[in-house]
């Protein structure tokens, strides 16, 4: 029996809801965002986008730079999925600029 493929074919990879973290008194969303690396596309390239409740406040989304490097989607989903609460808020507060910290 032959597997499929390890990502929808729809050309582009879904995002992936991670989690739901409280920073400084805000609940923001985390998701598992990919890059296609045309360079390298055996690889699947991911990132942690994190959006807040609304875009009020001066609160948007942020993201980190590619930080997940992994051989198949399902790899790269459980390596994120590996974050606890604190790191993911360590990750979110690297992305804050300076006063929203």
């Amino acid at each position: 029996m032959s597997q499929g493929p390890s990502h929808p074919s729809s050309g582009s990879l879904p995002e992936f809801h991670l989690a739901t973290i409280a920073h400084d008194g805000v609940i923001w969303d985390a998701y598992l965002e990919f890059e296609e690396d045309m360079h390298r596309p055996p690889t699947y390239r991911a990132r942690l986008r994190f959006e807040p409740p609304t875009a009020g406040e001066g609160l948007g989304s942020t993201r980190t730079t590619v930080i997940i490097i992994e051989d198949s989607y399902e790899q790269a989903v459980t390596k994120a999925r590996g974050f606890d609460d604190r790191q993911l808020q360590g990750l979110l507060r690297s992305t804050l600029p300076d006063g929203e910290e």
